[in-house]
């Protein structure tokens, strides 16, 4: 079966091996924390599936009704799924979460996330209002953009990259994807711009702090861990490094039992595992997925239990 895609035009990564791994049951509760197009969401509501949808994005949610019209009792959140506390969600059996951008929002120019198109400088998952691209670009001190750079983006050219963004906006306001692109590309040596396109990590770096991406993977882990029953799984899929380190930390410390130095002969500490491991590693795309779609190529998908 291929994967499915809709007119939000996001291709669902992992979709088999994702729905296989919640165990869904009949009539169970899942929240599904990044709905996009509804991908995830409809499989698990042709497995019986009751469903709470989140998405920050508004287009998304939209989309997700379209394709699961079909199935009454779905619940639709158009919020960041950091939030779900906020909101009288009961125990779940299961919970997802697709990180990163869209492929609808990056193939989508006038939303700022793509550096292949010239556009206003936005990136914000929901473009009501809130902390965008240009802010960043042409408010934020050096200093803290280096930061950024460094942190989100892991780019070793960030001091180069930041010296240029400065002397650029001392003259004008970036406000195109195009302008900062080129302005990446003149910062970095010839050799790099002739191996790879330089702007992605700068990119991915403005995107995670426009978003508060990281903060909002950091609360949404912990606060859906104690949303989950007890025999609920959690599976969260992974773009990058960063978003992986975050999950593989936080699902190895819900894993964990006795921390007692090894020197002792008896655990003092009475700590017990709160979850276990579905994956004892990371379940990534077949070949044939990464052919159908290259955006896939990176992803890990890993799950838990929790006991």
């Amino acid at each position: 079966m291929g994967q499915p895609m809709n007119r939000f035009g996001h291709v669902t990564v992992l979709p088999c091996e994702t729905v296989e791994m919640l165990n869904i049951k009949q009539g169970g509760l899942y929240i599904d924390c990044t709905t996009g197009g509804g991908g995830h969401s409809l499989r698990i509501a042709e497995k019986g599936g009751s469903l709470v949808c989140f998405d920050a994005d508004a287009t998304a949610i939209v989309a997700a009704k379209e394709r699961l019209a079909e199935y009454s009792g779905v619940r639709y959140i158009n919020t960041n799924f950091a939030e779900m506390a906020d909101y009288d969600i009961d125990e779940a059996d299961g919970i997802l979460m697709d990180l990163g951008v869209s492929s609808y929002q990056l193939d989508t120019a006038d939303r700022g996330f793509s550096f292949h198109e010239n556009a206003p400088l936005d990136m914000r998952m929901n473009p009501a209002g809130g902390l965008s691209a240009f802010d960043v670009v042409n408010d934020y001190p050096a200093d803290k953009l280096m930061e950024i750079l460094y942190e989100y983006g892991e780019e070793k050219f960030a001091r180069g990259i930041v010296n240029s963004l400065i002397k650029a906006r001392a003259d004008s306001p970036v406000k195109t994807t195009g302008e900062l692109a080129e302005i990446i590309r003149n910062s970095v040596p010839q050799s790099v711009r002739n191996a790879k396109n330089p702007c992605r990590k700068t990119f991915q770096a403005i995107r995670i702090e426009v978003n508060d991406e990281l903060g909002s993977l950091n609360k949404g882990l912990r606060e859906g861990f104690r949303l989950l029953k007890k025999s609920g799984r959690f599976a969260v899929i992974t773009f990058h490094s960063l978003e992986d380190r975050i999950v593989k930390k936080t699902f190895a410390e819900f894993t964990a039992g006795c921390d007692c130095p090894k020197t002792l002969p008896i655990c003092v500490c009475g700590k017990t595992p709160q979850a276990v491991s579905v994956t004892r590693k990371p379940v990534t795309p077949s070949e044939s997925e990464i052919q159908q779609n290259r955006r896939s190529r990176s992803a890990k998908l890993r799950v838990i239990e929790k006991l």
